[in-house]
């Protein structure tokens, strides 16, 4: 009996409470704070898990981030052949008779580290056979401007190498950009040896040669190439990164016209390299007029060598005469694809590209007739330099925007 009216009790307390929660729950106030709080802690949840996985899953932010950073490392790749020109067109390169990585960032400070960094180069063929009466102030300034030059090769192994660390930690590349960076850091350091190795060819003796000491053209070439290699690379990945593909239909005359790009494009790197040799040789001074060499269409001393594959690489006539024969090919093709492409319909960006491409190509070769003609005054034959970094730089472009629409 007691039990069954404790047991009733119980019930009865129980329905009474269940009552006043509902009717509590009615309240407009407190219906209201239950759905706020659902939706704070619904949104809370989606952005966690948002946030999560943009910091692992490359996307489109990403990709933006990374292709921008590609791009600010060519530039400085651009910054580094520009100075390089310059450093070669002043004679400073051989200036430092020695490499260390971290030893050689600081510069002489004292009078005595001065004139000791002086006496070291004073044992060296530059100075002996070329320089023999220059002051401390004028090694100081082509120490200055080799020094200059490895110290911006630090600063772009550096821009490289730090933010590929973060990136990938963060998780910004796919399987297939990790070896691209990879591959990118490597070449940064290869290019890095590849300039002492080139440094090294003009300090050497040569007892049985009293010619100007000067690096060997073909390290010079390799040295350069892969500094254009280099910042091809970073480019273009840059450039796909950053610009959308173009949905046009595949016709034969795109493919033509895209066959047509790829060819004109190594036509130009091509020109750009046989540069290398220019500067190498300093074929620069040799014929100063133009277009006859002298007063013939072909001099006589083109094959003055033997063998005869000797005078392509060592004969600084025939090196200045490739050198035109490849720039003026280079005109015509780019002409020839800027003719061809206004007989298509494209992609505004397509067609500017290609346009300034051809308007690029004809300033260039104004630049390069005026440097010989002048004699290669050391600001113009930096300009012509730039100007073929820009050149290839439109090529670039204009094959980014007519790639293909990936599968």
């Amino acid at each position: 009996m007691l039990l069954s009216s404790l047991r009733t009790t119980v019930f009865c307390g129980c329905r009474s409470a269940g009552k006043r929660f509902q009717h509590s729950s009615r309240s407009p106030q407190l219906r209201q704070w239950l759905v706020k709080r659902s939706q704070s802690t619904i949104t809370a949840e989606a952005g966690a898990a948002s946030s999560s996985s943009s910091a692992t899953v490359p996307n489109a932010a990403t990709n933006r981030i990374v292709g921008r950073w590609l791009l600010g490392c060519s530039g400085l790749v651009v910054g580094a052949v520009v100075l390089g020109g310059v450093t070669r067109l002043t004679e400073s390169g051989l200036s430092m008779v020695d490499w260390h990585l971290v030893r050689e960032m600081k510069p002489p400070q004292s009078q005595a580290e001065w004139e000791a960094e002086f006496s070291k180069y004073q044992q060296f063929p530059e100075f002996k056979i070329m320089n023999h009466d220059m002051t401390l102030p004028e090694f100081k300034f082509i120490f200055y401007m080799e020094w200059g030059h490895r110290m911006w090769g630090r600063l772009v192994g550096l821009a490289y190498i730090l933010p590929t660390m973060y990136f990938w930690r963060k998780g910004y590349f796919t399987r297939s950009m990790k070896g691209k960076v990879l591959g990118l850091c490597g070449f940064v350091f290869f290019q890095g040896l590849l300039g002492w190795y080139m440094v090294k060819s003009g300090l050497e003796e040569k007892p049985e040669s009293y010619d100007i000491p000067r690096v060997s053209q073909y390290r010079l070439s390799a040295h350069l190439g892969s500094a254009l290699l280099l910042y091809c690379a970073s480019l273009w990945t840059g450039l796909t990164l950053l610009l959308p593909v173009h949905k046009v239909a595949e016709t034969k005359r795109l493919m033509q016209l895209r066959r047509f790009a790829k060819g004109t494009g190594g036509l130009v790197f091509l020109t750009a390299l046989s540069g290398a040799f220019v500067a190498g040789l300093d074929a620069g001074l040799v014929y100063n007029s133009f277009p006859k060499m002298g007063d013939r269409w072909i001099p006589d001393d083109l094959l003055a060598f033997s063998p005869a594959l000797k005078n392509v690489f060592e004969n600084p006539t025939t090196v200045q005469f490739d050198h035109r024969i490849l720039a003026i090919s280079s005109l015509t093709a780019i002409t020839g694809l800027y003719l061809f492409s206004r007989k298509m319909v494209l992609p505004r960006r397509a067609k500017i590209a290609i346009s300034l491409l051809a308007a690029m190509a004809y300033g260039q070769v104004a630049l390069g007739i005026t440097t010989l003609l002048l004699y290669v005054p050391t600001p113009l034959a930096a300009t012509h330099q730039s100007g073929s970094v820009a050149l290839l730089s439109m090529a670039i472009w204009v094959l980014a925007e007519l790639r293909k629409m990936p599968k």
